[in-house]
């Protein structure tokens, strides 16, 4: 697992992003539940996910409406499979409006670029 922290700050919203090898659904969740095992992410306001899988892509926004989607495009456009990516959002108390994706794909590309 990689994380890394502090990538975005906007408005008062933070963001990470962390991933690491994931094959399937139960992987997944196995992922989670090892990075909320931090208390600073247990405490997030989301953890959005995806991966491509080999029965397809697989996301969950988290309360993000949108955000598992742009990373499972990101994911795709880089042929990355089987490997999970997380970006992480501590809410700062203003609304971002579309900003927010942008951020999803600056965290994204981040991680993209440390492999």
């Amino acid at each position: 697992m990689q994380i890394f922290d502090n990538i975005v700050t906007d408005r008062g919203s933070k963001y990470a992003v962390s991933g690491g090898p994931c094959a399937t659904g139960d992987d997944a969740k196995a992922f989670i539940k090892t990075l909320c095992k931090t208390k600073k992410f247990a405490k997030a306001t989301h953890n959005t996910w995806g991966f491509v899988g080999v029965n397809g892509p697989v996301k969950n926004d988290d309360g993000e409406s949108g955000a598992g989607m742009v990373i499972v495009r990101m994911l795709q456009r880089e042929g990355l499979t089987d490997h999970i990516v997380v970006v992480t959002r501590w809410y700062g108390g203003k609304h971002l409006g579309g900003d927010r994706f942008r951020h999803v794909q600056t965290a994204v590309r981040h991680y993209l670029d440390q492999l």
